[in-house]
């Protein structure tokens, strides 16, 4: 729960109070999921609101707050506001990168305070994982690992994208995901060199590189790995270029400790893909920030000047994508350190040969 350090946000802010509305937002709150709801928090006062759908599971759950229901016919503002008024705030902040303008304007013009943009306030706060966040992103790698390893057995000649993607999904869940952390990604032959390619009806042939990115959730967080393996046999070029892709994230992540810039980290991977020659085939950053989303702060690409902070985990994701032929990922978890990072994936990266 995190009551404790969002009030502490409140003490540094220009706002009297936050109310928070994003199903994200909620959960870091209060550590419940549910699809309706708000959250507001003054000095005085923590109060999460939702319906009668989820007001007895909330009550059981929710210890940092109090526990209201909004009953039928009563509006989240109107029950807002009269905190508001309890509380004399003059000033609330909204979650302006969540709502759409035309969302953000409806609660300005019905809270009984000025409204506020809270920019990065609770992002900021996110970014920096607890350590009971980090074990539940660990778990969740380690059921993705469960499933990747399972799956392994059903990579063979004449199966389909779409027939492993299936097959990962369910590992996942049977292992104990609450759900995924995104639609897994299974792209084969010429289909891997689309980095977000879509899993098709395709069948894996031999000498097909076989590219798999995918996680899942435990308990709210998410976890994210790619892994690409070869049916049958590989080219010369292609042990090449997935080699390279290996030394790449392993250079970046040589780098990778708190205080320095994301643009360093994913430089220093970029670097070893130029020398190779592929410097064109790499269009994406080295890593992103993982957490209640898969894709959240801090972020390490060319435009990333932001120091990485300690307690931050980063995705490790070079890549090469040759249009027309094949392209290879290595995806791990980076939980940064003061004088490093910690690998939280176990997953193998030696190129395995189906």
């Amino acid at each position: 729960m995190k009551r404790k350090e969002l009030q502490e946000l409140l003490l540094e802010a220009p706002y009297d109070a936050l109310v928070l509305t994003s199903e994200v937002n909620r959960r870091y709150a209060t550590g419940f999921h549910s699809t309706a709801g708000a959250v507001y928090l003054s000095a005085k006062q923590a109060v999460f609101f939702t319906d009668f759908r989820y007001v007895e599971a909330a009550r059981a759950a929710v210890t940092d707050f109090e526990v209201r229901e909004i009953g039928g016919g009563r509006s989240y503002t109107a029950a807002i506001n009269e905190l508001i008024e309890q509380d004399g705030v003059k000033t609330v902040a909204l979650e302006d990168g969540t709502l759409t303008y035309a969302e953000y304007m409806t609660w300005a013009s019905a809270l009984h305070a000025t409204a506020m943009r809270l920019e990065d306030g609770v992002a900021c706060l996110r970014v920096v994982k607890e350590d009971d966040e980090v074990q539940k992103i660990v778990a969740a790698q380690r059921i993705a690992e469960q499933a990747f390893e399972e799956v392994m057995n059903d990579i063979r000649i004449g199966v389909t994208e779409k027939e492993i993607a299936a097959r990962l999904t369910y590992l996942m869940l049977h292992y104990g995901a609450e759900n995924m952390s995104f639609d897994p990604i299974v792209v084969s032959g010429a289909n891997s060199s689309k980095p977000h390619g879509v899993p098709t009806e395709k069948t894996i042939a031999a000498g097909d590189f076989v590219t798999m990115d995918f996680g899942c959730i435990v308990d709210g967080y998410c976890s994210d790995m790619t892994r690409t393996v070869a049916v049958d046999h590989v080219t010369e070029e292609m042990q090449r270029v997935y080699d390279t892709v290996l030394d790449a994230q392993l250079a970046g992540i040589a780098v990778c400790k708190a205080g320095v810039p994301g643009s360093e980290v994913d430089g220093a991977a970029r670097r070893v893909i130029e020398q190779a020659g592929y410097g064109d085939a790499f269009g994406h950053g080295f890593g992103h920030g993982v957490g209640l989303e898969i894709h959240e702060a801090p972020n390490a690409s060319v435009r990333s000047e932001m120091p990485l902070p300690a307690g931050s985990i980063l995705t490790a994701e070079p890549g090469i994508y040759l249009p027309g032929k094949f392209g290879v990922r290595i995806e791990d978890m980076l939980y940064v350190i003061e004088d490093g990072c910690i690998n939280l994936t176990e997953a193998p990266k030696t190129l395995r040969i189906l």
